[in-house]
């Protein structure tokens, strides 16, 4: 093995036994999500359980795998965005430095693909006169495009592994840098194919000018939680005959939450996803099927469930989520800018390795301001359900959780990374994500 590419030595997620709890885990739980809460029956866990009717399908479950329908459907949405994010326009910028002290550039083409898929939808809009069938169709057939992203993730995936063994990689846009080995990800080169295969062998796949590791974080999955949230408000438009003010107030915030990624994706370059993650098994079925099936279980409860909030508390959620929303922003917009030389003025310790490490303005605070504001503005989500079923918390609880874990795997890489200097650093910011508290 050469010295660039050096193997792993710590697996993560209690090893194997860990890898594949999760790896079988999270797809029965998304499925299970369907079963607990579609227009046929819903149980609020504490009442109306019926183990029975959980795990009867309309459809045969192999029936629903070899469904060519949705698969076409499926690949044709897929194929489609990764064509758009190629070909629309957009501007170019480098990443950060990887290991062998070359850059990468991407294509960061956000505004035109949203703009184009905004505008296909009010073409639709219009010209069906607000009936859009294919929002329907895909409202009714959730299941099925549930269980198709979850077969794609796994196959995909395993081609990603498959295609990591090839030695050269893909060249770089804007680049004269001549290395042609590729970078293999720090925690994903154990040699064990299973764990490999599911932390992420290869740091950034490529496939010409497509960069399927930031395509996947932004694309198909974040667009499809829009396109969900849309049909579960256009289904409960079409039982009404109106659209309750906790349905508008919920896609408000989560399209607002899905732009921003988007639009502004040139800031995930820096997240710990882009840098460390190779892309396997893991970030590929949480870009593809766990956001997109597991973020949109609040909106598809308020298509069957009348929530009504009323203007006080509407106002109420409302006020966290735009306070939440912005020490989101305001935390990364300006560790961003500093990390690019815009802020020179803030307060850092230089690392014996020539990196700083910000300790001023929110960055003086905690560790992550950014998650503590991230996770408050998903707990409006939920808020936004009321309190008539607990599954609506799922995400709540379970992005607080990924944010720790986060935070801990962060914190034990710059321990390594900064030594000394690191200690000096937790000295001056003690707290990991809520002051005082934690």
């Amino acid at each position: 093995m050469s010295k660039l590419n050096p193997v792993t030595k710590h697996m993560e997620f209690g090893g194997i036994t860990g890898v594949l709890s999760i790896t079988f885990g999270l797809p029965l739980l998304l499925i299970a999500f369907h079963q607990l809460i579609n227009d046929d029956y819903q149980t609020t866990l504490f009442t109306n359980f019926d183990l029975e009717k959980i795990l009867t399908f309309k459809k045969p479950l192999l029936d629903i795998c070899l469904d060519a329908q949705i698969w076409t459907y499926y690949l044709l949405w897929f194929c489609g965005l990764a064509v758009l994010d190629v070909i629309l326009p957009g501007y170019y910028k480098e990443g950060v430095e990887l290991r062998d002290g070359s850059k990468l550039t991407y294509l960061i083409n956000g505004i035109s693909i949203s703009s184009f898929l905004l505008i296909v939808l009010a073409s639709r809009f219009v010209t069906t006169e607000g009936a859009l069938p294919e929002l329907q169709f895909l409202y009714s057939h959730i299941l099925e495009f549930t269980v198709i992203s979850i077969l794609f993730s796994f196959a995909f995936s395993t081609f990603i592994y498959l295609f990591s063994f090839i030695k050269l990689r893909t060249p770089n846009k804007l680049s004269n840098d001549e290395r042609n080995e590729k970078i293999l990800a720090a925690g994903g080169n154990t040699g064990n194919v299973i764990y490999d295969w599911f932390i992420g062998r290869e740091l950034n796949p490529r496939f010409g000018p497509l960069d399927v590791k930031l395509f996947c974080e932004l694309r198909p999955g974040m667009l499809l939680w829009l396109l969900l949230n849309l049909s579960c408000m256009h289904h409960q438009w079409l039982t009404l005959g109106r659209v309750t003010d906790s349905m508008i107030l919920l896609n408000v915030m989560q399209s607002i939450y899905i732009f921003d990624g988007v639009l502004n994706e040139d800031g995930v370059l820096t997240m710990m996803d882009v840098t460390t993650d190779g892309f396997g098994y893991m970030l590929c079925f949480g870009d593809l099927s766990l956001v997109p099936f597991s973020y949109s279980v609040q909106a598809r409860y308020l298509a069957l469930n009348e929530v009504t909030l009323g203007l006080p508390l509407t106002l109420a959620i409302l006020v966290l989520g735009v306070t939440s929303f912005y020490i989101f922003k305001a935390s990364n917009n300006e560790k961003s800018a500093f990390r690019q030389g815009e802020k020179p003025h803030l307060k850092y310790i230089k690392t014996e390795r020539g990196t700083n490490l910000l300790v001023d303005s929110w960055w003086g605070v905690s560790q992550h301001p950014n998650y503590l504001g991230d996770w408050l503005y998903s707990l409006t989500w939920c808020l936004s359900t009321g309190f008539g079923n607990p599954i609506n918390y799922y995400y709540s609880l379970y992005f607080g959780s990924l944010l720790l874990h986060r935070q801990q795997r962060d914190e034990v890489k710059c321990r390594e990374k900064y030594g000394k200097d690191w200690e000096k650093y937790e000295k001056q910011v003690p707290y990991k994500i809520v002051p005082y508290v934690y």
